[in-house]
């Protein structure tokens, strides 16, 4: 969701995060719950919060997203919640993200781009051996939608594989968000013949602005009213108030009843209502 190589960088493809964030239904309005992207047309992944407490609507629906192994959200009956954080560099806040997460013990999906193994390889292998995920991000962080070739879509991904082999011991589990929410169904398609299973999210909030962060208030006015069951919460690991919040955010959202799973689990569930 956010460029790799500084914050000069953060405010490209930014004209979409609006919309994911749910700052604007009115951005997406007219779109179908069961909208589905041409082959080849780029799409912004965004999302339209139309009753509280409830799983917003997509610009694709869930039954679409499946026939390419990619979802967006969970059951809407179970009060489950997925963590995951894009980590596109480290900014400071990680190892305390880590530490609140242990207090809790809840399991995150991190996804990392290639600057982010090579220059924090420890915090990387301190989210594996707490049983954290690490997911696919692309080595570069390029828009993927625009990548027309198998072969460079490919690279992309397996590049990143093999250093996170290479510095951690481990393959990589087959697990994919597109950089900036950008897709279209070609790379759907590639992604499954890969192995991977495409995530988007269902809950988000504008956190990436490092010199905007957003004050305590105006982030729980965000999570909070807009939580489901089912949500895959997307959060950044660079965000300075996501790591002071973190441990009342998950003590209220623990409070208001619900728990944590992991994306297998996520999956395994959707897989076998298939």
């Amino acid at each position: 969701m956010f460029a790799v190589w500084g914050k000069r960088h953060l405010i490209a493809g930014l004209g979409g995060l609006l919309v994911l964030a749910g700052i604007s239904a009115s951005v997406i309005s007219g779109i179908a719950a069961n909208a589905s992207p041409a082959a080849s047309a780029e799409v912004n992944w965004g999302l339209s919060f139309q009753e509280e407490g409830k799983t917003p609507v997509g610009n694709a629906s869930a039954e679409y997203l499946s026939q390419y192994d990619a979802c967006y959200a969970g059951s809407p009956e179970e009060k489950v919640l997925y963590l995951t954080f894009d980590a596109g560099y480290e900014n400071g806040y990680t190892a305390s993200i880590l530490d609140t997460l242990q207090k809790h013990s809840v399991k995150a999906a991190f996804f990392v781009v290639g600057n982010y193994i090579e220059t924090s390889p420890e915090l990387v292998k301190r989210m594996v051996e707490e049983g954290h995920l690490v997911g696919n991000h692309t080595y570069h962080h390029p828009d993927m939608s625009s990548i027309s070739e198998k072969s460079a879509f490919e690279k992309e991904l397996s590049s990143l594989e093999a250093l996170y082999e290479e510095t951690t011991g481990q393959k990589m589990q087959k697990y994919y968000r597109p950089p900036q929410g950008k897709y279209c169904e070609s790379n759907l398609q590639q992604a499954k013949e890969l192995g991977y299973r495409t995530v988007f999210w269902s809950l988000a909030y504008v956190d990436w602005y490092q010199d905007q962060q957003p004050a305590k208030e105006e982030a729980f006015s965000k999570l909070l009213p807009r939580i489901h069951p089912g949500a895959v919460v997307l959060l950044h690991s660079t965000s300075k108030t996501n790591a002071e919040i973190l441990d009342e955010l998950l003590t209220k959202w623990e409070e208001m009843g619900y728990t944590f799973g992991t994306l297998p689990e996520l999956f395994e569930k959707s897989e076998g209502k298939s």
